[in-house]
């Protein structure tokens, strides 16, 4: 640039100026005289690579005179205002800006530099100053040093003067106090050397324990008790006067109810925590909610606020979710108060609250992540805690002196102990609170030896009374007999619930027929007489009551229970061979002796006898081996028609007591079992403990009141209406009776409301249909019929079905009634006859016959009658009544198509839903609307002798009998917890050892891929689908027992977590039943679980066959999961062959039951084995259906003429699957038979795929 802007020079000038850079002389052209011109020199300066560090470095203090005078025009200059220069150039703009800086520092510092350079001369002279001062500073206080030192001295002398005067004068003081001390603690010494001796033991214990870890492991001392880490002896004894039982299973739960960090949540059937809580915090002023108070958040947030303890009692398996705070005790400040969320609303937080929570469900299901917020005690009843309570009601009532007595000294021994705790309390307190020596408090002192005063009076008082009780529980101990027979009797009551949902049954309940029996039984001045009499009397008088509210078939089975409950406390009877008779053993391998007869031991029943040997001892030892040496006199029993009153062969009846002999015949003819058992009883208990109990209403009556509910739980085809309205009108009282259902709850609370106030009855009907009404009724159970608030003469009567669903409170609390429908034709006749309409002699002449009993009594013969049951009852017989009359009247001829089809397909067909039923419905019906029905000779029976089937026809009921049996069988092992293995191996290596047998014979998976590629899809042979689908079935099958197992076992030995599932899979396994887990992926089935596992193998051993060799020449068509796929093969094999649709296709039925008939394979269709008829039996003869053997299902091949339905399992009935199938029902054969179909129908024949044993 050789002519830069004026600006640019101007700086740059200024800037050579200020470095001192001479210009050059250069001609002006305007003048043409010589100038200075600094442009040449700048550039050179520019070019210099320092030029910028030379600016930084610039020795701005010591600028010369001359500089700043020759800088001071540039700076005055307007045109070098940096704002100007900014706008030429900003790197000129950054030099203006140093210059002027320059500048005003040089200006600025010729002030402050003279004054600088007078402050340094002045701090100069300060430090001369300030140094001799420091020096006189020092002198002096090294004199004050010394005069401080002696003045201490002089003080410490006169202090030690006047402490050796004080000790003089308290020596003799503390002499005399000590004396005092040692003779008042000298009467604790016996009981704190024996609290020494206690903790001396634990503190062995506790080093056994420490030995025992580092050389075995964990080791816990067997003295050690939870109540004596953290129990206090006078609290738990206060708790027990509170009706917390004394047995230590419920005193550590009062542990950890009074300790716990969580609120409780106590499982409380019997409601005994909440009669213990209603206790202990009565004083304190306890609230008792329940969830469906409609107030009960703002209750609870009163009682936190102000401290109250409050119970929330009679919650389900959830509890609301507004709770979720409280449980969790999320607790925060605000403002200062501690303070809680409960639903929208912020409350202050008491410390002094507490809260309680009680269910009465026995075996409730809680979520883990409530668990994890509550602690979960389980308060129901112990045998110990039963049994001492029903002592003290025993004595109350056989010696009311010695009860009185004992109750008053335990009262007095609490109340002592807690004194003597108190004064302890106050000893330890002063002599911890004591400072420095304790001799010379001398309030410590005094309170100390008054202490001891009190101390040894109450110990006195205290000897004597635990000597005066020593002799009372001697005294009371000849009543534990009684109370520990009653105490097996209550649990005997308390397993019902695991059968039906409707035999509840309370404490408070039972605690009264128990005082009852007492004052009803006879009496007697021998001890021993007058307990054996009581024992006696309640038995009875307790199956009495809990009868009448028991089905049939269930009464027989609690007399067992009570049996067996009894004689296994006695010892008279063992569990396994209970057990053995409930379940058949449990057994998977091969048995130790061969068949000796298979025509007519089944592998089911050989195997029993082989696994009874294994009962124990040396009793059982030779049963199978006595068979076989004796099959004909065995096989005697088997044939007869009451085996069970028939002598055992070989000595055994001899060797074996009445109920081992139930064994062996559990495995000859189980379908004799209820005869067998009923003997048993008999014999064991008394006649009259199997003689039936007649229905009636009046005893349950007379055992109500105002208060107390009647419940009459119904059965199929009971109706207790018409007995009801009888009774009240003989009474004479008014009835108002709702059916409810939608809608309904205010009118029944509207009757309530009414018939508490004007006396009168209330009957609420099908209760098991108004879920949502039921809280409303426990609620108006528990609130409105309150004694003094109910008139006397009010009775609220209530019926339902058996519901899980319906308030276990008001079953409890309830008096129940059972009112079945007749079991047998004649017992329906009867009642038919005798009952509305029919019993009107009017009504009567216009219709005389009665199909209803036939139609219920199919249903006690269970799938071999209705593959459903159905609920027909009287309203059904009624409606039909009713028509026929009116059809009867108003037709000339009587329209018999009309009369079955308003009975069959609208009254009773309305509720059947199964297409065979129906079926045999109207087969039924047909016997009784025909024509020929008014002829004389005609009859219902083949026989000519009954007017209805035969009732005690031998081979007609066997199926019957087999179900009761069966029906017993489960409903017993229902009530047998698992610690009632008894002396054989434990619940956990039961399961590990089945679980370790099944695995061992389980067979790897399939290998699909490799079977594909052996048989690959084929437009002409459908079945190598079929078969690659089956496999991936049983894949399913395998993995799932496979991976169950493997964790089973891993979870028994402790390496796993047991959860529900598995529990479930190990429960079934114990039983011997099937795991549901496994039925989820396998083909149904009903057999026990080593039959089940030996037809899996069966199954997959069918298949690798087919695989190894091909597909066989006759199909086992038992094998097969999905039987309705074979079948679709084998039709679309044929319709692609002949180019046939095949939906026009249906099967017809050939058999084969020549030898050599099924050699080759068919050209078309297909041969199948493996089907099994009930209720006929395939006569070789004939070709045809015949009459059946008694007990035998017979094998056979295939059929036509009768349509007999295919099932695959006894069960006869399944569900629609998604694929449109049942997942029972196969297809209807026809079979050749020389009976009408209907003779066939009305014996339920059917073929089956697969058996239950």
């Amino acid at each position: 640039m050789k002519s830069p802007p004026q600006g640019v020079k101007l700086v740059l000038e200024a800037v050579c100026i200020m470095k001192g850079v001479k210009p050059a002389r250069v001609k002006d052209a305007a003048s043409g005289s010589m100038v200075n011109d600094y442009w040449e020199s700048a550039k050179l300066m520019l070019m210099d690579g320092g030029f910028l560090e030379a600016l930084k470095s610039f020795d701005k203090d010591h600028i010369p005179a001359d500089v700043i005078k020759k800088i001071k025009p540039y700076v005055d200059n307007p045109e070098f205002m940096p704002e100007k220069i900014k706008n030429v150039s900003s790197a000129a703009y950054g030099l203006c800006c140093w210059i002027r800086a320059m500048e005003a520092y040089d200006r600025v510092i010729k002030v402050v530099e003279p004054k600088r350079l007078k402050l340094k001369e002045s701090e100069a002279e300060l430090e001369v100053v300030m140094s001799a001062l420091r020096k006189k500073q020092a002198e002096l206080k090294e004199v004050m040093d010394k005069l401080a030192a002696l003045d201490a001295d002089l003080q410490a002398k006169k202090n030690k003067k006047e402490q050796l005067e004080h000790d003089v004068k308290m020596c003799s003081v503390k002499l005399d106090r000590a004396e005092k001390l040692i003779s008042g603690l000298g009467g604790e010494k016996t009981r704190w050397t024996a609290a020494a001796i206690a903790l001396g033991d634990q503190g062995d214990a506790i080093h056994g324990w420490r030995e025992t870890c580092i050389e075995k492991g964990v080791h816990v001392s067997a003295k050690f008790k939870l109540e004596s880490v953290l129990g206090d002896p006078v609290k738990v004894r206060q708790w027990n006067i509170w009706g917390l039982p004394k047995d230590e299973f419920s005193t550590e739960n009062g542990i950890a109810v009074d300790q716990g960090r969580r609120w409780p949540l106590c499982i409380d059937p019997q409601g005994l925590a909440n009669k213990w809580i209603r206790a202990m915090e009565t004083e304190a002023g306890l609230l008792v909610v329940k969830l469906t108070d409609g107030n009960y958040l703002r209750t609870l947030e009163n009682a936190i606020q102000f401290g109250k303890p409050v119970l929330l009692e009679n919650v389900l398996e959830t509890l609301d979710a507004s709770l979720e705070p409280l449980l969790q005790k999320q607790t925060f400040k605000q403002g200062g108060a501690l303070c809680i969320k409960l639903g929208d609303t912020t409350v202050e937080y008491s410390e002094d609250f507490k809260f309680y929570i009680t269910t009465k469900l026995r075996n409730p299901h809680y979520a883990p992540e409530l668990c994890t917020k509550v602690s979960l005690l389980n308060f129901m009843t112990t045998p110990e805690g039963l049994e001492d309570q029903l002592l003290g009601i025993v004595v109350a009532k056989e010696r009311p002196d010695l009860e009185e007595e004992k109750n008053r000294l335990i009262i007095m021994g609490a109340e002592n102990k807690k004194k003597l705790k108190e004064i302890e309390d106050q000893i330890l307190k002063v002599l911890s609170a004591s400072e420095g020596n304790i001799l010379e408090d001398e309030g410590a002192v005094n309170i100390l030896q008054s202490s001891k005063i009190l101390s040894d009076e109450i110990s006195e008082k205290q000897k004597i009374s635990d000597e005066t009780e020593i002799k009372i529980d001697e005294a009371r101990a000849g009543y534990k007999p009684v109370a520990h027979h009653s105490s097996i009797l209550y649990f005997s009551v308390t397993d019902l619930a695991n059968i039906d949902p409707m035999y509840q049954y309370s404490l408070r309940w039972f605690l009264d027929l128990f005082v009852r029996a007492i004052q009803d039984s006879q009496q007697s001045d021998e001890l021993e007489t007058r307990l054996t009499l009581l024992n006696e009397h309640f038995t009875f008088f307790l199956y009495q009551n809990v009868c009448r509210s028991l089905f049939e078939k269930d009464k027989l089975l609690f007399a067992f229970l009570l049996s067996s409950k009894l004689q296994l406390d006695t010892q008279k009877m063992s569990h396994t061979e209970l057990r053995f008779i409930l379940t058949g053993g449990v057994a998977l391998g091969e048995n130790l002796f061969d068949n000796p007869d298979t025509s007519w031991i089944s592998d089911k029943m050989w195997g029993e006898i082989c696994r009874a040997e294994d009962l124990g001892g040396e009793l059982w030892q030779g049963l199978a081996q006595a068979m076989i040496d004796n099959v004909p006199e065995w096989k005697k029993i088997y044939d007869s028609t009451e085996p069970q009153n028939e002598l055992l062969p070989g000595g055994w009846h001899e060797k074996l007591d009445v109920f081992q002999r139930i064994v062996v015949l559990r495995t000859l003819r189980p379908d004799k079992l209820v005869p067998a058992l009923t003997h048993f009883v008999a014999h064991s208990m008394g006649q009259r403990f199997v003689e039936p109990l007649p229905f009636a209403i009046e005893p349950s009556f007379n055992d109500s009141n105002a208060t107390t509910p009647l419940i009459f739980v119904l059965s199929s085809g009971s109706d207790p209406m018409a007995s009801l309205l009888k009774f009240a009108d003989d009474k004479g009282t008014r009835v108002e009776t709702v059916s409810l259902g939608q809608g309904q709850g205010p009118v029944a609370q509207k009757w309530i409301d009414e018939g508490v106030a004007e006396g009168f009855w209330v009957v609420l009907q099908n209760c098991h249909l108004a879920k949502s009404f039921l809280p409303t009724l426990e609620l108006i159970t528990e609130k409105q019929l309150v004694e003094g608030k109910v008139h006397r003469n009010f009775r609220l009567w209530l019926t339902s079905y058996p519901s899980e669903i319906f308030p276990i409170t008001i079953l409890e609390n309830g008096v129940k009634m059972t009112n079945e429908a007749p079991k047998g034709l004649r017992a329906g006749l009867l009642r038919t006859y005798t009952s509305d309409p029919i019993s009107n002699s009017e009504f009567f002449e216009g219709c005389a016959k009665d199909a209803q009993s036939d139609a219920s009594s199919v249903l006690s013969f269970g799938p071999i009658g209705w593959n459903i049951p159905y609920e027909f009852n009287e309203n059904d017989l009624r409606i039909s009544v009713r028509q026929l009359k009116m059809f009867l009247d108003e037709y000339p001829v009587i329209p018999f198509d009309t009369l079955s089809y308003t009975a069959g397909e609208c009254n009773y067909g309305g509720k059947v839903t199964d297409s065979h039923d129906r079926h045999a419905l109207m087969t039924i019906l047909s016997t009784y609307y025909n024509p020929e029905i008014l002829e004389e000779a005609y009859k219902l029976s083949p026989s000519g002798i009954y007017f209805a089937p035969p009732p005690t026809d031998y081979k007609g009921y066997l199926g019957k009998d087999l179900q009761e049996a069966g029906l017993l069988l489960e409903s017993l092992l229902s009530t047998q917890s698992r610690a009632e293995g008894g002396g054989g191996a434990s619940f956990e290596e039961t399961i590990g050892g089945v679980a370790q047998d099944i695995l061992e014979r389980l067979p790897p998976n399939f290998d699909l891929e490799q079977v594909e590629q052996l048989y690959p899809q084929d437009y002409f042979n459908s079945m190598n689908t079929v078969l690659v689908q089956e496999l991936g079935r049983f894949n399913n099958l395998l993995s799932v027992i496979r991976s169950s197992l493997i964790n089973l076992g891993k979870a028994v030995k402790g390496l796993a977590l047991m959860s529900a599932d598995l529990d479930q899979v190990g429960k079934a396994m114990f039983d011997g039943k099937i795991p549901a887990m496994w039925l989820k992926k396998s083909f149904p089935s009903m057999k026990p679980l080593g039959s089940y596992m030996k037809e899996v193998l069966e199954r997959i051993h069918f298949f690798q066959e087919w695989i190894d060799q091909g597909s066989p020449v006759i199909y086992w068509i038992s094998g097969f999961f999905f039987t309705q796929a074979f079948l679709t093969a084998s039709k679309q094999n044929f319709a692609r062959k002949f180019k046939i649709p095949i939906d026009q296709i249906d099967f017809d039925y050939e058999v084969r039951d020549a030898e050599g008939d099924t050699a080759e394979r068919p050209d078309d269709g297909v041969y199948c084995k493996g089907l099994f008829l009930e209720g006929a039996q395939w006569d070789h003869e004939t070709h045809a259906l015949g009459e059946s053997d008694p007990k035998d299902i017979s094998n056979f091949a295939v059929f036509r003429n009768y349509v007999c339905p295919v099932y695959k399992t006894l069960e006869r009935r399944g569900i629609l699957s998604t694929t449109g199938h049942s997942t029972n029902f196969v297809l209807d054969m026809r079979l050749p038979s020389g009976h009408h179909p209907a003779f066939w129908t009305k014996r339920g024949v059917a073929a089956f795929t697969s058996l239950s044993d």
